[in-house]
């Protein structure tokens, strides 16, 4: 099949995948591996770029290394308020928390789950009675992450769309 999506090609796939492993490897490398003319690679990732596809480059860091030893998921409900306010009150709070580096809409008895990052259990409690304030009304249910056993910044497309 050669066509994948509505936005993606097999090649298109391919080149992804190398950037997924390192967002850094050069479009000469990407160019050699696939039979490819190196402009033809930097045509599609730019292509891949605009469109959309790809949003941004990102590393991941051994937060242990640089002093961020507590990660959560903060599961987040709220009484009667309606979503639309929860919603806003959600946003205002995670655009001034930086500690905050995921915050998802689900299903569920929650109506938010955040990931968040902090330095220490105090900090941790710190964010949450934070959070509490900004909104009375709101429950939270938190687990900390004893370890992480995997983790990637998005799934293996290769792999997925065969």
């Amino acid at each position: 099949m050669s066509h994948i999506g509505k936005k993606i090609d097999e090649i298109d796939i391919k080149i992804i995948t190398y950037l997924r492993e390192n967002c850094r490897t050069n479009a000469s490398t990407i160019a050699a591996d696939l039979g490819m003319s190196v402009s033809a690679i930097i045509d599609r990732i730019k292509k891949l770029e605009k469109s959309g596809v790809i949003k941004q480059y990102s590393l991941i860091l051994d937060t242990s290394q640089v002093g961020l030893d507590v990660c959560a998921f903060v599961e987040i409900s709220t009484g009667d308020q309606s979503y639309l306010d929860a919603l806003a009150k959600t946003k205002k709070f995670v655009e001034t928390h930086p500690e905050v580096v995921e915050c998802h809409s689900v299903t569920g008895t929650s109506m938010f789950i955040m990931k968040v990052y902090t330095s220490t259990m105090n900090n941790l409690e710190k964010l949450l009675g934070e959070l509490q304030t900004a909104d009375s009304t709101i429950q939270t249910k938190t687990s900390i992450v004893l370890n992480t056993i995997k983790q990637e910044t998005f799934a293996n497309l290769e792999e997925i769309l065969k």
